[in-house]
């Protein structure tokens, strides 16, 4: 095995990013890497492309990561981060369209499981979004 997919949450909110990764904690563990990010580069609303790629980077591992966003800026900016990345790891990066914090759930729980990528992103995508 190559490791538990990660989870990334993004949103314009600082506080909902850091609430919605401390559901999938107290839901489902700490067995699956989960990251938060969110506000822009001076603390206020927005996302920020370098803050997402640390989180990537900070809970990848080759099984890939799936990354929750709240809003169409946090989606751009997103896959700018995405963008950011060498090729191997930008090609096992998936941005779930999904409700942010029951998406993270789900994705986490399917995660956790020992599921793959594209299966933790279709488990979060049948929430609709």
């Amino acid at each position: 095995m190559t490791g538990i997919v990660g989870v990334v949450i993004v949103s314009h909110s600082p506080k909902v990013a850091e609430g919605a990764a401390d559901m999938v904690r107290q839901m489902v563990g700490g067995e699956v890497p989960c990251a938060w990010t969110g506000g822009n580069p001076i603390g206020e609303l927005g996302t920020d492309p370098l803050k997402i790629r640390d989180a990537i980077n900070g809970v990848w591992n080759e099984a890939g990561v799936a990354v929750l966003v709240d809003l169409g800026g946090a989606e751009m900016n997103a896959e700018m981060a995405i963008e950011m990345l060498d090729d191997a790891r930008s090609a096992k990066v998936r941005i779930c369209n999904a409700p942010i914090v029951e998406g993270a759930v789900v994705a986490a729980t399917e995660a956790s499981g020992g599921a793959p990528l594209d299966a933790v992103c279709a488990a979060a995508e049948e929430l609709g979004p």
